[in-house]
């Protein structure tokens, strides 16, 4: 027990960016989705994160053959030959992905300097947000899995390689088709937990709810990217930072634009109704 404490210790202290963006989670998803809900995600995201990675570094699916490198064994956490900080990094990677899916698919307004969202649990429970916040999670992967496997000239460390050299800066294909599937299961998780009868009886939200806490599950998103952009410059790969910066103003522009279109189609006497209620 004492060992297991002490590397658990030594893996927070080693990654303390992973339990910073895990805080953030906690916050963003009990004002989002529940306290309950954001802890049972825990465990629940982690598990199927943890047997993908598995299945993957033993099997080949579903990111392809890759394998682990336990360079960092005698100083951080790993489950069975996959680091802990790893499966764990797919809880707020996921949420914030299916959190940034489903504010885009919500009406949203600003009135009087309140951010209103018109979130409803259709949209929440919709195919739409499941293929966006799945489609979402693997541009995450594009960013991140470039300069991760770079790990042994930053703070990460080379912890993982893959057999293969892939086209996209050492990443075959079958990763981002891995993390494609994987980002679809773990929404449908996130989506099934609103229906658990063990949780809160109703995550019914009124016709409009008026927070800008709202918008920390997607800032969590963009942070996370902008993270990994730093250190891909950081480490000199200009070219990669270069395509990051691209895929991000890709992503960033629609998502301004579409916000500002749901803005002008919401009414004055909506708004009105729903700050009238908060």
């Amino acid at each position: 027990m004492y060992d297991l404490l002490k590397l658990l210790w030594g893996t927070i202290l080693l990654r303390p960016y992973v339990f910073a963006f895990l805080a953030v989670y906690l916050v963003a998803g009990s004002r989002h989705i529940g306290w309950k809900r954001t802890l049972v995600y825990i465990p629940l995201g982690y598990g199927l994160a943890w047997v993908s990675e598995f299945s993957s570094i033993h099997w080949g699916f579903p990111y392809g053959d890759y394998f682990y490198i336990q360079s960092t064994a005698h100083r951080e956490l790993w489950v069975f030959g996959v680091p802990f900080m790893d499966s764990l990094s797919y809880v707020f990677l996921s949420y914030c992905s299916y959190s940034l899916a489903v504010f885009l698919m919500s009406p949203a307004t600003l009135s009087s300097g309140n951010l209103i969202t018109f979130e409803t649990p259709r949209i929440r429970r919709s195919w739409q947000t499941l293929i966006l916040g799945a489609f979402l999670f693997v541009l995450l992967d594009i960013v991140i899995d470039p300069v991760a496997l770079q790990g042994s000239r930053w703070f990460l460390g080379l912890i993982y390689g893959y057999r293969h050299e892939g086209f996209y800066f050492g990443i075959p294909l079958s990763n981002f088709g891995g993390w494609l599937f994987v980002g679809a299961v773990l929404t449908t998780a996130l989506q099934a937990l609103e229906l658990a009868p063990f949780l809160d009886s109703k995550l019914e939200l009124p016709a409009g709810r008026s927070s800008w806490m709202r918008l920390l599950g997607p800032a969590l998103y963009f942070s996370v990217l902008l993270f990994n952009i730093a250190v891909t410059f950081y480490i000199g790969e200009m070219l990669l930072g270069l395509v990051d910066l691209l895929l991000l103003s890709v992503l960033l522009v629609p998502t301004v634009w579409f916000t500002l279109h749901k803005n002008s189609n919401i009414s004055a006497e909506a708004a009105y109704t729903c700050l009238s209620r908060h």
